[in-house]
């Protein structure tokens, strides 16, 4: 159940969404795979994806002996698997359930990692030095109202020469009707400053329920996300859109590997799933 044009205050929002997330990580860490991460060979699925797009861009095309900061980064199997390739690895999020969970994760697989519990739109002055690389991914940002905010604090966490990147759900897929027989568009696809209001029980990873449903989103077009990192004096470097996605948006959507879903072939086409990003600090 949704609600369109909500006009809430940011900190009660993210309590709220905190609120939410914290219940999420009990059933997330049933649902990611995180068994698997005991072979040390072994990354999610979301950082074998996000590699290739990712390691041109970097100092002799790696990762290894490079401070990376993991903004939104939650229970962790994403900064562990960055850690192992060869990365040193801060992770920063505003739950302290996740962090727990991420912690243990890495003390598990002997890895050091530094975790911050913060806003990610405080990040700055929240986390100690600066980073060669700023990594995000996926599903972060539709839940931060303020992208002006949230890309200077990318900015400022970068070191010259610095690289950014991310890939999150594309905005024209989060404005279709995820339930809906066909491609029809059923939310807002551009801002408002108003939010949308789920009530929803469920996760998009595992069987459990969450006690505290409610949470708060905001919609940003693709423009607004690239305007936002320019004005913070980034520099895009590259900007690509995908067919695929790492959780089920959608019922109609079917597996096409490992931790990966899209469209059936016939819409495959004509929707992208999701974008990427890569921007520099010169």
């Amino acid at each position: 159940m949704s609600s369109d044009h909500v006009d809430v205050d940011w900190d009660h929002a993210r309590a709220t969404n905190r609120a939410n997330w914290d219940d999420r990580v009990p059933i997330h860490e049933g649902a990611y795979a995180i068994d698997a991460l005991a072979d040390t060979d072994h990354r999610s699925d979301v950082v074998r994806e996000d590699l290739p797009a990712l390691t041109p861009w970097l100092p002799n095309g790696s990762l290894d002996g490079l401070d990376v900061c993991h903004l939104q980064c939650h229970i962790g199997t994403d900064t562990v698997s960055l850690a192992r390739e060869g990365a040193r690895l801060t992770g920063v999020d505003f739950s302290p359930a996740a962090l727990a969970s991420a912690s243990g994760l890495a003390s598990r697989l002997g890895l050091d990692v530094a975790w911050v519990e913060t806003d990610v739109l405080d990040a700055r002055a929240a986390v100690t030095g600066d980073f060669d690389v700023v990594y995000t991914s996926i599903g972060t940002i539709c839940w931060l109202p303020d992208l002006d905010r949230w890309a200077a604090q990318v900015a400022g966490l970068l070191r010259p020469g610095g690289v950014f990147f991310i890939r999150d759900g594309h905005p024209a897929l989060y404005a279709l009707d995820e339930d809906a027989d066909e491609l029809v568009t059923r939310y807002r696809y551009f801002p408002d400053g108003t939010a949308q209001q789920w009530d929803d029980a469920g996760t998009y990873a595992g069987d459990g329920t969450v006690a505290n449903t409610r949470t708060f989103e905001w919609p940003h077009p693709l423009s607004e996300i690239v305007n936002a990192l320019l004005g913070a004096g980034l520099r895009l470097r590259r900007l690509d859109e995908g067919r695929t996605l790492p959780w089920r948006f959608s019922p109609r959507m079917v597996e096409t590997g490992t931790g990966s879903w899209a469209w059936p072939e016939h819409d495959r086409d004509r929707i992208p799933t999701t974008y990427t990003i890569v921007a520099t600090r010169d």
